[in-house]
């Protein structure tokens, strides 16, 4: 038997050994059974403030929609596709109760198909726009990336809606995807996502999770290999303002050998009542030999009032790891950077905007998409204008 034989053997058996057992993430499933109410009690909701949820966890039906504004390069289609079809095609089930609703509510899916070999130069953008909080919209998103195949995937949220999707993004061994999913809602929308990620053999993914706007945003990004060589960067940037609710979970599972993972968000807080929450969860089983993983999250604490709330974790099943790691800081404003700047003549105010912007820009610049670089600088900006430039200026 060869080595490439006996890999793929060991990944057959990994993926064939059932649910995953993770204390924070639950098992896959469409019976909805399988996803009972949540109570608050339960350690992946204890953070989230479930009465602010307006009713999606209830999974009403709804004809409401979200309207969708599209660039589709030459060579990428888009299309809807029945609820049958979307399993067929491999479509990752859902591991919580919202992402079950989704598609138990969804009429089909969305699929989104990049060929086998296809270097696509443009990014594609799904631009999705919801009119008002009233809407309650149900999304079921399929995306399925060919062998060999390049592409970077856009997904912007603006106006106002309670939105619920879960989106599958499956990739072709040797693949090379590029995902950005920007959350810019009116104040008083909520968002409950979940991404999941099937990285083929020797194929690499960067996920990147923007949340700035709406009233309660829970995004989940869920990644596991189909083969060994897979690489997955999971990047994300938030900044909450008075009132919000951000939280963002990450999930890896390494169920196969010599795969890679590697986790970066940085949020910051201003205002009265901001919460954050973010919660990284590592899983690495007994086959997934010679794996290296690493999950870091930072935080910033602007004003008085805000709370983050940060929980790095590990579960590993073998000791055969090229590495594992995690970080995790919240603080407020580095004194020492601001006496430095402002020993130079620097302002407060200018001062400690220099000092947020550096602690965003290096995620920033990994974007990958300059027009949304750009609008993600003009941004901080505009955020650090409601409060601590005004504070400051005062």
């Amino acid at each position: 038997m060869t080595v490439t034989d006996a890999a793929r053997e060991s990944v057959t058996a990994a993926l064939e050994q059932g649910p995953v057992e993770s204390h924070l993430n639950p098992a896959p499933s469409y019976d909805l059974e399988d996803h009972p109410v949540p109570t608050g009690r339960e350690e992946v909701w204890r953070f989230t403030p479930l009465k602010r949820l307006r009713g999606i966890l209830d999974g009403e039906a709804s004809d409401a929609t979200l309207t969708w504004d599209t660039t589709i390069p030459e060579g990428v289609t888009l299309s809807r596709i029945t609820a049958d079809e979307a399993r067929d095609l491999g479509e990752l089930g859902p591991n919580d109760r919202p992402a079950a609703l989704a598609v138990a509510r969804a009429d089909g899916a969305v699929l989104l198909d990049v060929p086998a070999d296809q270097v696509v130069a443009e990014p594609v953008v799904l631009r999705l726009t919801g009119e008002s909080v009233d809407d309650l919209v149900w999304g079921r998103l399929l995306f399925r990336v060919g062998a060999h195949a390049e592409v970077t995937i856009v997904l912007v949220h603006t106006g106002s809606a309670r939105y619920s999707a879960i989106s599958s993004f499956l990739v072709g061994d040797g693949a090379k995807v590029n995902v950005l999913s920007l959350q810019d809602w009116d104040d008083d929308a909520v968002h409950l996502g979940r991404d999941a990620i099937r990285v083929g053999r020797d194929a690499s993914v960067q996920h990147t999770s923007i949340s700035f706007g709406g009233d309660l945003v829970r995004m989940h990004a869920n990644v596991e290999y189909a083969g060994p060589g897979g690489s997955a960067e999971l990047l994300g940037l938030y900044f909450a303002d008075e009132g919000q609710h951000l939280e963002h979970r990450l999930f890896a599972d390494h169920n196969a050998p010599k795969t890679r993972s590697h986790v970066v968000y940085k949020g910051a807080l201003q205002g009265q009542g901001a919460h954050t929450v973010w919660i990284g969860n590592v899983l690495i089983r007994k086959v997934a030999e010679g794996i290296e993983t690493y999950e870091e999250n930072r935080n910033l604490v602007l004003t008085d009032g805000c709370q983050a709330d940060s929980v790095p974790n590990l579960e590993i099943e073998t000791g055969e790891i090229e590495g594992a790691g995690h970080a995790s800081a919240t603080a407020r404003f580095d004194d020492e950077q601001l006496f430095y700047l402002r020993s130079r003549g620097v302002s407060e105010k200018e001062a400690q905007r220099l000092v947020v912007h550096g602690f965003f820009n290096d995620l920033i610049r990994k974007v990958g998409v300059p027009s949304i670089e750009e609008r993600l600088l003009t941004t901080v900006e505009d955020e650090l204008a409601k409060n601590v430039l005004k504070e400051t200026s005062s």
